[in-house]
């Protein structure tokens, strides 16, 4: 459960303008710095912030502020919440151990590699890095570049294969399938054109052979019995 301080600026813009407090102390209660603080009450800032009193909010009371007023060392006191809000999770990028964080380079490179869809916010969310880190190995200006070796993020234990496939599937919608590379299996349009003519059976290579030769048989049997009857 959250207990902070709402709309912290404006709160600092209502305690300038209607308290005694010094700005140190509405700092540390705003979790502001004191030169801004100070900029707020010089007119150099939150110009268009209307203030909002914490009194209303039930955040602060006027006791408190009377006891802040009083003691310059005095440190403000944030009321309990009548009715507790849950903590929203802070998105950011992954948390990576320093274990790993040697790691990531190689593992960014992978990912720009066998995975070109996936954009920047996506790579960043993976392994917990910056976008600007991943522009310099995208565009080989990254200060190691001559020594980073492709390595799978899941095998270095950096992110988690279901995490890698759903970054993968949501860079992929809408996309056109890719092309693909290498050796692969032809249309079956393709390859009824290229299957040549089945040879003849050797049976009627076999016929036609044997009638040449009877014929040539007879043609010379002819011709013999020509040369017999002009000899008689």
């Amino acid at each position: 459960m959250a207990n902070s301080l709402l709309m912290p600026k404006a709160t600092a813009v209502w305690l300038v303008d209607n308290t005694a407090l010094s700005f140190e102390q509405i700092a540390q209660f705003c979790g502001l710095h004191p030169l801004e603080v100070k900029a707020i009450a010089d007119g150099e800032s939150a110009q268009g912030i209307k203030g909002m009193d914490p009194i209303i909010t039930g955040q602060l009371t006027r006791d408190e502020i009377a006891r802040g007023e009083k003691d310059i060392n005095y440190r403000l006191k944030l009321s309990e919440p009548k009715v507790r809000v849950p903590e929203s999770k802070r998105k950011g990028p992954r948390y990576t151990p320093l274990s790993k964080r040697q790691d990531r380079p190689n593992a960014i490179l992978w990912l720009v590699r066998n995975h070109p869809e996936l954009k920047d916010a996506q790579i960043s969310r993976l392994v917990g890095t910056t976008k600007s880190t991943i522009e310099q190995i995208r565009e080989r200006k990254h200060w190691n570049s001559a020594n980073l070796q492709p390595m799978d993020p899941v095998t270095l234990g950096l992110t988690s294969q279901i995490d890698l496939d759903l970054e993968v599937n949501r860079a992929s919608r809408g996309r056109e399938p890719a092309q693909p590379v290498g050796d692969t299996l032809l249309p079956a349009a393709l390859t009824e054109r290229l299957v040549p003519a089945p040879e003849k059976p050797k049976d009627e290579d076999q016929e036609l052979d044997a009638n040449a030769v009877f014929a040539k048989l007879s043609a010379l049997k002819s011709k013999d019995k020509n040369e017999d009857d002009d000899q008689e």
